[in-house]
Order: structure tokens, then sequence, then C-alpha cells
């Protein structure tokens, strides 16, 4: 490996896990805005159903006092059924007081159907406090869960961010100015581990000169394709230094001859 690079190998360990993180709180709000919607809906149902329970409570006291005021003012024309003197006014009277009647079965008609949708809408509004319960008890373990991996991820970002500081300083610097251009210019990792003859970062085939140079040379190379530096992270095969083998009947004959 081009030690050189070594370095900035670990740097961009850190950079990777860095942005790894960093991607991973900008989707907290996210996932928190996902497990918050059916709480939003349930208790928007339950406001709705609670609200229509009230309306209806205000309609069936508005019957119940028109109805009260109704039946004190059919109570007074009986009343007034002994001070008439002629037939006619009398059953003229009779009549005012059937048509009244007649009313106040109406006005009792509207209380019942306000009463039954009144029961119909309290069980919709305790089914949906049930579910609003059930819910809110979901969304609450699951902010916990996102709130103690926010306060994870913050700590090691702080960590890595000053390991990632660290590791720069001991960078030669015009090194790091490249590493970090290649950086800005890409959005994504500056440095390419060459594996089985193609560059880890575009994923195409190297020359075979280029890879050999890679591996024996100090000097800095880049990809021709995606111009990233590249490095061998690798041994070199260790070649053979023993002598030639001496032919065994040359070595026999030496030792007969001796």
């Amino acid at each position: 490996m081009n030690q050189n690079l070594s370095p900035l190998i670990e740097l961009q360990k850190l950079d990777l896990r860095i942005t790894e993180i960093k991607d991973q709180r900008r989707k907290i709000p996210e996932r928190l805005q996902a497990v918050e919607a059916p709480l939003r809906e349930a208790q928007q149902l339950h406001q709705q159903t609670s609200a229509s329970v009230e309306i209806f409570i205000k309609e069936r006291r508005s019957h119940e006092q028109d109805l009260e005021a109704h039946e004190a003012h059919t109570e007074k024309m009986k009343s007034r059924l002994s001070e008439l003197k002629s037939n006619k006014e009398y059953q003229a009277h009779l009549f005012e007081i059937e048509v009244a009647n007649k009313k106040k079965g109406d006005i009792e008609e509207k209380i019942l159907l306000c009463m039954e949708k009144i029961e119909q809408l309290q069980r919709t509004a305790n089914e949906a406090q049930e579910k609003l319960s059930a819910i809110g008890k979901v969304f609450t373990q699951e902010k916990q869960v996102l709130d103690e991996l926010e306060h994870t991820l913050s700590t090691e970002l702080a960590d890595l961010e000053a390991q990632q500081q660290a590791r720069s300083a001991h960078v030669e610097k015009g090194l790091l100015s490249r590493y970090n251009a290649i950086k800005a210019a890409r959005k994504d990792q500056p440095l390419a581990e060459i594996k089985e003859g193609i560059c880890s970062g575009c994923r195409l085939q190297l020359p075979p000169q280029l890879i050999s140079e890679v591996k024996r040379s100090q000097d800095l190379h880049t990809c021709p394709y995606c111009r990233r530096m590249l490095y061998w992270d690798g041994q070199l095969p260790v070649e053979s230094t023993q002598g030639p083998d001496l032919d065994k009947t040359s070595i026999l004959e030496i030792g007969e001859s001796v």
C-alpha cells in the first residue's frame, strides 16, 4: 500500500461514517412525522366526533326548551276553555289545542332523534378515544427510540469530528487539499481501493499497467475514469531467493572423486 495514502484511508473511514450518521440524523424528523401521522389522524377523528356530540347536545337542549315553552303555552290554552261562552269559540279553541299537541309530538320526535344521534356519536367518540390512546402509546415509544437514537448519533458524531480534525492535522497539506477537493467535487469518497482489477469507486476495469504501478510505486495514481485516488490494500508476493539446484549425479561424482 502507498504509505502516503494510509492516513487518508483512515481519514476517509471517518468521513464515510460521519456522512452516514448525518444521513441518519437527517431522516429522524421524517421518521418521527411518519409515526406521528396516525396519531394526528386519531386526534382529528376524536375531536370531530366529540364536537359533533356537543352540537347535537345543544340541539337537543334547544328542542327541550322549545318543548317546555310549548307545553306552557298549551296549558294556558286549555285553561281558557272554561272562559269561552259560545260553542263555536269552544270548538275553534279545541282545534288549536289539537294543532299544538301535534306540534308537541314533532318536537318530541326531534328530541328522540337527537338522543339517538348523540348515543351513536358517543360510541364513535369512545372508540376514537381508545384508538387514540393505543396510538399515543405507540407514538410515545417510537419517539423515545428516535430520541435515544438522535442522542447516540449526536454523541458519536461529535467524537468522530474530533478524530477527523486530529487525523487531518497529520496529513500532508497538499495531499489533504487534493483529497478535500475530490470529496467536494464528487460528494463522495475521494479514495478507491483496487479490487480484482476494478476501481471500487466507479466499478470499471483498470489497465493492468496502472494496477501494477499502484501496487509497486509510492507515487500517487488516480483512476482514469472517476479521478479518485487509487490504492491497493495487499502485500506484494515475495520472490524466491534460492540458488539453482545442483545435479545429484554431479554431487555423487564429486564425492566419489574426493
